[in-house]
């Protein structure tokens, strides 16, 4: 049977969020631990997340109406639910009730397990074996106690591309979620193998509400990509660009 694709996919990272400022504040520092107060989950967005996620949405308003999104997918996670909220609201995607906004769990964070709330100094410190064992094998395969690896997040995001193909093929579908959730839903649909997608993780963190696009080429009947980490509306509304990982997230090899 023949994959139906949507005809246009939109794969955007939340907003700036309070523990992207928290993790700032204490890898300056020096600091083993980040000071938030949430859990991840419920980590909400900073002033800017909320600055960049309607100059996002304002973005949306303006494409024609036969390009905006028809399906809002969402991690359930609070900094992601509030900047498809907002977007919608500054798109007036809410507006038209066929404008569906769904939260899937599939979409939420990687889990950083016994890792959660470590900043670089703080894992190489309390554990340096985990720290030496996940350099040795690289982020793609590497599972902290009690979380998951870049492999164990493709597994779960497999199932939801197989979702999307089957209840909106040729629809247009916005993905609003988190920075290892767009590199690893880049992998799915580019096909990429370990070293290509750790070589684009390396160059640098995805902006926060950058947009990676992918339209449909129907002769093919595949997705090709169209933008790649788009922050022109955030330059455009005057809204300052951030890419700081989320807190949780273990350093760079």
């Amino acid at each position: 049977m023949q994959t139906q694709w949507p005809h246009l996919l939109w794969i955007a990272r939340h907003g700036q969020s309070a523990g992207n400022v928290a993790r700032d504040a204490a890898e300056a520092a020096g600091h083993v631990w980040i000071n938030v107060e949430f859990r991840d989950i419920d980590t909400p967005l900073s002033e800017l997340g909320v600055e960049q996620a309607v100059a996002l949405g304002r973005w949306f308003r303006d494409l024609p109406v036969e390009e905006r999104p028809q399906v809002v997918l969402a991690s359930p996670y609070v900094r992601a639910r509030e900047t498809a909220r907002l977007l919608m609201e500054a798109a007036d995607l809410r507006e038209h009730r066929d404008v569906r906004l769904r939260l899937d769990e599939r979409l939420r964070e990687k889990e950083f397990g016994i890792l959660d709330r470590l900043t670089k100094h703080g894992i190489r410190e309390k554990f340096p074996e985990l720290s030496e064992q996940r350099t040795h094998v690289g982020k793609f395969y590497f599972r902290p106690p009690g979380g998951e690896s870049w492999c164990d997040v493709i597994l779960r995001l497999r199932s939801l591309t197989e979702m999307v193909t089957r209840e909106h093929a040729g629809e247009r579908v916005l993905v609003i979620a988190h920075q290892v959730i767009v590199n690893c839903m880049r992998y799915l649909l580019e096909n990429l193998d370990e070293a290509k997608i750790l070589a684009i993780d390396k160059l640098g963190d995805v902006p926060n509400c950058g947009v990676t696009s992918y339209r449909l080429d129907r002769g093919a009947n595949a997705l090709v990509p169209d933008l790649v980490n788009f922050i022109a509306p955030l330059i455009e509304a005057g809204a300052p660009v951030t890419s700081a990982p989320d807190p949780q997230s273990a350093p760079k090899p």
